[in-house]
């Protein structure tokens, strides 16, 4: 293998940059040439190659964001798309593909693959919704940004003696919640992964009181529906006096938590090392303290169950 390309395709996260700095560094270390493709999957589509050296990705190890861009695209989902991504691949002598992103840029990936070129995924969303690793990159960030707003939202929620409901992202996947919700001493975590009830939550919230609790902070991943319905409902059907704030794409940006930048380092490292010992359409993933290999279409087939044991010691904290 002489020539690989790194691209960076879906929602950015916080320790990207981290990761396609490894991919380059690693591979001129071992003598390949590198190409960063701009806006990923879309930017395959479009041309839009650059040849990368050790200097261009210098001083973005403690960047947010993606140095390389991304974008949606709906082209690639047709197969006269992908055509023209593999054939741009094959023009400039891609031999080996590095995708940093979530399961949309794997399943991408994975077609890439089928067609013939070598293709490795490294696991980047806040989301920390892809199976066969413990975390993805950007998630460390993502839970540390929401714990310092629940912090500062404590603040107020005491001075106005109110429930104040947190919406965090995650999709489907409740584990920006879960985590944030009980380094930040949340009475109430909501998640998709498990059903809840509203009355349980007011009888919380009244035994808090009667304690001489001022304030009570519910965090709900956005997976469960909207915070402002679940705080309307509160309000109309107990009385229960409510404020939301919907921390949004906040969660996605800022500098990358040390956790973060050197599991983005190890994870592209990894990716190059699999793609030179001739691996293909596999994905790299965090496991018990080591980096490990997984089929993509197998971690595309898996669904990322919550810890169980966490969310019932969320609950037993927050009585």
């Amino acid at each position: 293998m002489k020539t690989i390309a790194v691209l960076t395709s879906g929602g950015d996260a916080p320790g990207m940059n981290a990761a396609i700095r490894a991919v380059v560094r690693t591979g001129i270390y071992k003598n390949l040439q590198v190409y960063g493709v701009i806006q990923g999957y879309q930017g395959l589509i479009e041309n839009k190659f650059k040849i990368m050296d050790a200097s261009s990705v210098g001083d973005i190890i403690h960047r947010g964001g993606t140095k390389l861009l991304t974008a949606r695209s709906e082209e690639f989902r047709t197969p006269k798309g992908r055509e023209k991504a593999y054939g741009n691949l094959v023009s400039h002598g891609v031999e080996g593909l590095v995708v940093i992103g979530g399961d949309g840029s794997f399943a991408g990936a994975s077609y890439l693959a089928k067609m013939g070129i070598q293709v490795i995924g490294v696991p980047g969303t806040i989301d920390n919704d892809i199976p066969c690793t413990q975390s993805t990159i950007g998630f460390d960030t993502a839970i540390n940004t929401v714990v310092e707003a629940i912090n500062k939202i404590r603040d107020t929620a005491t001075s106005h003696q109110r429930v104040w409901l947190v919406e965090v992202m995650g999709r489907h996947c409740g584990y920006i919640a879960l985590e944030s919700g009980l380094a930040g001493g949340a009475e109430t975590v909501l998640v998709p992964e498990e059903p809840f009830c509203l009355e349980n939550i007011v009888k919380k919230v009244r035994r808090g009181r009667e304690r001489g609790k001022l304030h009570n902070i519910i965090v709900s991943a956005e997976g469960v529906g909207s915070a402002m319905d679940i705080s309307k409902q509160l309000e109309n059907t107990y009385g229960l006096k409510t404020k939301v704030t919907i921390l949004g794409h906040i969660q996605r940006g800022g500098t990358p938590t040390a956790f973060d930048r050197i599991l983005a380092s190890r994870m592209g490292a990894e990716a190059v090392f699999n793609l030179l010992e001739g691996k293909s359409n596999r994905m790299v993933g965090l496991v018990d303290g080591q980096i490990k290999d997984f089929d993509i279409d197998f971690a595309l087939r898996q669904t990322k169950g919550l810890d169980q044991k966490m969310y019932q010691l969320a609950g037993i904290l927050s009585i």
